[in-house]
Order: C-alpha cells, then structure tokens, then sequence
C-alpha cells in the first residue's frame, strides 16, 4: 500500500471564508484566471484537486498512491487574528473529518492548530483527534515568527505525546527572509533552512529530551539537516553554549524523526535513505503544488535498490504505524 504524507487540500469552505477578505491570506486571481492565495513571502496557485477529492483521486490513481494523509498547507491558520484563525481551524479540520468518513480508503487527514493562541490550538487539537478521529497535526516551522521551541508551544509537545500522534513540521515563510523575495527564493531555499533552523532548535531546546516519545514528521527530507548533521554534531561536542540543555549529539534524538522523501533527485534519496535508514523515509508528493513530485515519487523509492521489504516500509509501512492509520 502507498501513501503520501505529504500533500494539500483546500477545503471548498476555508476558501470561501477567505473570500470574505481582512485577514492575513488573501485571495487574488492571476492572469490566466487561476485563484491565487496569497500571503507575506510567497503564494500559491490553486488548481483543481486542491478543491476537488474526485479529481484528486484521479490523479492517486494515475501514479499508484493508494491514500494520502491531506493537510492545509502555507501560510496556515497562526497568523489571523485568533477569531479568525479559530473558527479556520475548525473549517478546516471539520471538512477533512467528513472528507475521512466519506472515502476511508483513500484519506486521512491532519489537523491545523491556531497556535497564534496556544490554548486554543491545544483545545482544538484534542478536537481534532479524539472527536474527529484525525492522524495528527500539521505545524509550521515557525509561529508568527517565534521559534516552535518557544516555551508557550510545550503543552503541545506534550499532548502530542501523550496521545501517541505525530506532528509534522511543514515549512512557511521564515523567521528572516531578507534576501529571498526576488527570485521566489523563499520556497525555493528558506523553506528547507527554515525547517531544519526549527527542527535543531526543538533538539538543542531539550524538546526532544524532556518528550522522548514525541513523534516528528520533517516536511522535503529534512530539508538541509541530513547534510549538515555531521558538522552540528561537532559543533556540540566543541561549543559550550550548545550544550546547555543537552549532553548528546543532536543526531542521538533522530530516533523519533521521520521525514518524508520529497527532494527531486535520486542520488539525493538514495544518500539519505542509506543514512537515516529505511525506517525513517515516508513517501511524499507535495501534491498538487506547482512543484509537485507526485509523478515520479513511486518511481523514486523503486529505483532506490533497496530491499523489498525497506520499499514497502517507505511507500506505506512507516506512515500506517507513525500515523497510527488502522
């Protein structure tokens, strides 16, 4: 079985909402007539099976996904008002709750938070699971510019936890995106630095160490931090101040780290699933975003070489268990 944990969905209703205007996304057309949403750093185009499930399925069927996990993407909930991003939340997760019932086959589904209010975010999250029987949640690599390991996020974490469900860091604009407006380089290169700034800070803040059970899901492979986990490693053994809260290398909190496998190229999955291990690679399309990798992400985990029973762990066998999908 495969299943895509990455990939976004619009709700028909949150886009109508956002229709109604004087909040932080804002809905525009283009010159072609496509509908733009819009927010500070970046934009996305919204084609059909952002809105539409059959047309969605579709598209599944063509590439051999058999489910995805849906998720609202960029720019979230966090940065309304917290009315506004409250009553989003709930629009959105109630949608992709009936979306589950209807096609129980085909999707699951992760909830947004309104972590502009983390009390609020955390009320809804228990929402989200236990009464909508959602698989998790999605959050942004950082809130309205604060760090995920800022304190006021912990009772998350520990919900998280304690119920046993993942979260999955997604990149968003970053904390300081100086430089990176020509050229659309914010998703281009801040969302992968973006992402792995906040995933090293979750580790050096002690996050991973005081929530040792806390399951992670990295957004595009982990964006820079395979490459460069090395160096931090070094880093922390050399410099005091890295070692102010943890006393181990920032890789030995990898275990309860899993990323999925969106990065383009070949050589690149291939290197990273040799050295976080098959375990560790969930499959990921990023579908249907302009930069989506949906026909060729079966392709890529086939042409790896590895064993047949580390590719089923990486198209399905890993998400079922992380996202506990019965």
């Amino acid at each position: 079985m495969s299943i895509d944990v990455h990939n976004h969905f619009y709700p028909p209703q949150y886009i109508e909402e956002l229709k109604i205007g004087g909040g932080y996304a804002s809905i525009e057309f283009n010159g072609h007539g496509n509908l733009i949403i819009r927010y500070e750093g970046d934009y996305n185009v919204v084609v059909k099976p952002h809105i539409d499930v059959l047309e969605r399925i579709k598209v599944m069927d063509k590439y051999g996904i058999d489910m995805q996990i849906l998720t609202l993407t960029t720019p979230g909930v966090e940065r309304e008002p917290v009315d506004r991003g409250v009553k989003l939340a709930k629009i959105v997760n109630d949608s992709f709750s009936e979306i589950v019932e209807k096609y129980p086959d085909r999707f699951r589904a992760l909830a947004i938070l309104p972590l502009q209010s983390p009390e609020m975010a955390l009320e809804e999250f228990r929402r989200a699971i236990l009464d909508l029987g959602l698989n998790g949640a999605i959050i942004f690599s950082n809130i309205n510019g604060k760090p995920l390991d800022s304190r006021e996020f912990w009772p998350i974490y520990g919900e998280a936890e304690r119920l046993g469900f993942p979260l999955f860091i997604h990149p968003t604009s970053p904390i300081n995106f100086k430089f990176m407006e020509d050229y659309r380089i914010v998703p281009m290169f801040g969302f992968p630095v973006d992402t792995s700034l906040a995933v090293l800070r979750l580790i050096l803040s002690g996050v991973m160490e005081r929530f040792p059970s806390l399951k992670i899901v990295v957004a595009h492979l982990g964006g820079v931090l395979p490459y460069i986990i090395g160096r931090i490693d070094t880093c922390i053994q050399a410099y005091p101040e890295a070692k102010k809260v943890i006393n181990k290398p920032a890789s030995a909190y990898l275990k309860n780290i899993y990323f999925d496998s969106i990065c383009y190229n070949n050589n690149i999955l291939k290197f990273s699933c040799g050295f976080l291990g098959a375990n560790k690679i969930m499959l990921g399309t990023d579908f249907p975003h302009q930069i989506t990798d949906i026909e060729n992400a079966v392709w890529r985990v086939k042409q790896l070489g590895v064993s047949g029973e580390e590719e089923k762990m990486i198209l399905g066998e890993n998400a079922i268990k992380v996202f506990k999908i019965n």
